[in-house]
């Protein structure tokens, strides 16, 4: 892979195209990364024993072939 958790990247395809994030997360074995801000999926959550139910929102991995890596110099 040619990035690494730490590096900062910008998304060059899918949905979130053009936006740019901190990787907090590498999934080598799947080829994929997970970036702050980006991607974010809602799934809602059922309540249990008492608490309410509430939407969620998880950050979801996408493929490394996606991003660039931002030189920081």
């Amino acid at each position: 892979m040619h990035v690494k958790k730490g590096d900062t990247v910008k998304v060059i395809a899918g949905k979130d195209k053009g936006k740019t994030g901190v990787i907090s997360r590498a999934l080598p074995k799947a080829d994929k990364v997970i970036v702050e801000g980006v991607a974010i999926a809602k799934r809602h959550v059922k309540g249990r024993a008492g608490e309410v139910g509430h939407i969620a929102e998880r950050p979801r991995p996408i493929h490394v072939s996606n991003v660039q890596r931002l030189e920081t110099k």
